[in-house]
């Protein structure tokens, strides 16, 4: 898995690569589904996930002077399981209210079957679905539900460059300019977060940093690139077309 997650390309994508159709069944969605559901027909998962891939491959590279790459994966938040899950509830309930959101990654664990799930839909505030079925039935209050993920906003990043890529390529490669309007934003908006990292602005919390040869750069009061010989700031700059 990739720094982003399908689910989260997704809800970036823009309507013009959606369905109005299941691209299973053929049957019509409803009509509050329509351009929230990507036509897999025309980008199916395979896709999207080398689309991933190559994202991941340019954030790595813009941060490798400052962190080591790729980015770990860290465990950020944990609830319990609030109902058992087991044939007659499906659905994931915690004890508590926590920020989880649709295309959050999740494990849920009771000491000895732990499973990995993506969240599919906020249907309460403490109250989940997730988007493949459990292989197991776990008991409330003794099942962990821990929320891991990359440090923000690299899957943010890796989603808006993955988000812009196919949007450009399936809707604007036959056309002039080859560069959508749409795919142009996403890009900047990721070229801005990456170059907030770079300036020491954002910090990415439980990585390891690089960059300074005789000293731990955590040592480092004010951890950034060094300026350039104009006394600017090492920055990436938006492809000019």
């Amino acid at each position: 898995m990739g720094y982003a997650t399908i689910t989260l390309v997704d809800r970036i994508l823009a309507q013009s690569l959606t369905s109005a159709t299941n691209p299973i069944t053929n049957d019509p969605l409803p009509l509050m589904s329509i351009g929230n559901q990507r036509d897999r027909n025309a980008v199916s998962d395979d896709i999207v996930n080398q689309y991933i891939s190559w994202a991941d491959s340019e954030v790595d590279s813009t941060l490798s002077e400052m962190y080591v790459t790729p980015i770990c994966e860290l465990a950020d938040m944990e609830a319990l399981l609030e109902a058992n899950i087991d044939e007659y509830n499906g659905y994931l309930v915690v004890d508590r209210v926590c920020p989880f959101t649709s295309g959050d990654v999740v494990i849920l664990t009771d000491g000895t079957n732990e499973e990995r799930h993506v969240i599919d839909e906020v249907l309460d505030t403490t109250m989940f679905s997730l988007e493949d079925a459990l292989g197991f039935d776990f008991p409330a209050i003794t099942t962990r539900v821990i929320r891991v993920k990359y440090p923000d906003p690299i899957p943010l990043v890796s989603a808006r460059y993955a988000a812009a890529d196919i949007y450009d390529k399936y809707l604007s490669g036959e056309s002039s300019p080859q560069q959508s309007d749409y795919g142009g934003q996403l890009r900047g908006l990721g070229m801005r977060d990456l170059n907030n990292i770079l300036r020491g602005i954002t910090i990415l919390h439980g990585q390891r940093r690089i960059g300074h040869r005789f000293k731990r750069p955590e040592l480092v009061d004010r951890y950034r690139l060094p300026a350039s010989e104009d006394d600017r700031d090492k920055s990436i700059e938006p492809v000019r077309t």
